[in-house]
C-alpha cells in the first residue's frame, strides 16, 4: 500500500502533479489541491514520477508493507496536510 502527504507549506499550485497523475491529484481552483492520500499501487509508476516532478518536493510518499508497519515514515505537521479530495 501506498501513502502520499501534501506539504501544503512547500506547496505553490504548479500543478505538475495533478497533470502527471491526474487519477491521484486534482486541481480545485487556482490554488487548492486535492488528492488520494492512499492510490491504488497500481498507480505507483505515475506517482513516483508526478513526486519527483513537483518543483517545491512537496509531495511526500511513504511505503506501507501489508503488516501496516510504515518502514519510511514522513513526518508533516498536521496543519500542512490536505487529504480533502
Amino acid at each position: 500500500m501506498v501513502r502520499i502527504a501534501v506539504d501544503l507549506n512547500r506547496c505553490q499550485g504548479y500543478a505538475q502533479c495533478a497533470f502527471l497523475a491526474p487519477e491521484i491529484f486534482t486541481m480545485h481552483g487556482d490554488e487548492a489541491l486535492l488528492y488520494d492520500p492512499e492510490p491504488d499501487e497500481a498507480l505507483r509508476e505515475k506517482l513516483d514520477r508526478a513526486a519527483a516532478a513537483c518543483p517545491v518536493q512537496a509531495v511526500l510518499v511513504d511505503a506501507v508493507e501489508p503488516d501496516g508497519v510504515e518502514p519510511h515514515a514522513v513526518d508533516v505537521p498536521a496543519e500542512g496536510v490536505s487529504h480533502a479530495r
